[in-house]
């Protein structure tokens, strides 16, 4: 039941994701965008140069504002690492567990291959 709400989590969180990429992408540039914009306002001397990055700043900080909702596909795919991990370390863990007893009739198995090597 386990393996099975975390199928039907991973999958609804994928499809939040495919939905979102586009804004995704968008948001992404408009960060990088504005990251540029700010640099070149630094290093402008002109008073006229300096105006008009600020008002680029702004054009582009509304675009970044209005993809404001992509942070939900970043929450999605995030949900779906901790899903996947989740699931590798279900199946990291075995059925059998070794026992560590030292009581030579316990683990025969696990002293045998230790005399074989």
């Amino acid at each position: 039941m386990k393996k099975f709400l975390l199928f039907v989590a991973g999958l609804i969180a994928l499809f939040v994701l495919i939905a979102n990429i586009g804004p995704m992408i968008l948001l992404g540039l408009s960060i990088w965008l504005l990251y540029v914009v700010f640099k070149k306002f630094i290093k402008s001397d002109s008073i006229t140069g300096k105006i008009g990055w600020i008002v680029l700043g702004l054009v582009i900080l509304s675009i970044t504002f209005s993809n404001i909702f992509a942070v939900i596909g970043v929450a999605a795919a995030y949900i779906l690492y901790l899903i996947v991990s989740n699931w590798k370390k279900d199946a990291d863990d075995s059925v059998v567990k070794v026992m560590e007893d030292d009581d030579p009739f316990t683990n025969f198995e696990r002293q045998w291959a230790d005399l074989n090597n």
